[in-house]
């Protein structure tokens, strides 16, 4: 069913390892939320505090279960697709992946690369874009190698969706845009 390319990045991600991967405006770098090392060293890596928070994807709402405590109509209806909510989390839901705020950001992803991961993986990741901070976002596997090289454990060759910047993020239940496309 899974490439073994596909294969080997889910593997990759359940045993703590950092994997790029294409998403619908760019490439992301991902790992197991809930595995502490493997997000702080994400976060090194990206120069990114651990204040700011970082978005979750999955490839249904099953897989966000663990992390939010409702998905409002209007979440559910926009996905899978490239929106990205903030949403009420679950008490417990490690302030590595929280960072300051009260809510998680969220996607199901309609990439289908990416929500094959997911799957493959048999959990939601984190999806943070492939860039260190302040730099432009990564837009091909090439480019990933050239920035990263062997700092992350595995590039997914893949190709980036149509999107023309990155997932709005809106909250869930003010409707505020906390970050434009």
């Amino acid at each position: 069913m899974y490439t073994s390319k596909l294969q080997r990045a889910a593997r990759i991600l359940k045993q703590g390892g950092i994997v790029a991967y294409a998403t619908e405006y760019c490439f992301g770098l991902g790992c197991d939320p809930f595995n502490r090392n493997a997000v702080l060293r994400l976060l090194r890596l990206k120069r990114r505090p651990v204040k700011k928070g970082l978005i979750i994807l999955a490839t249904d709402t099953a897989q966000l279960a663990p992390f939010l405590t409702d998905i409002l109509p209007q979440v559910a209806a926009s996905w899978p697709g490239p929106y990205t909510w903030l949403l009420i989390s679950q008490p417990g839901v490690p302030g590595w992946i929280t960072g300051r705020h009260e809510k998680i950001a969220a996607r199901v992803t309609a990439h289908a690369q990416a929500a094959a991961l997911c799957h493959a993986a048999g959990m939601a990741i984190v999806s943070t874009s492939a860039n260190r901070a302040g730099e432009s976002p990564v837009r091909t596997d090439r480019e990933v190698a050239r920035r990263f090289g062997k700092l992350v454990d595995y590039i997914l060759p893949g190709h980036v969706g149509k999107a023309l910047a990155p997932t709005p993020i809106r909250d869930a239940e003010t409707g505020k845009l906390t970050r434009t496309g």
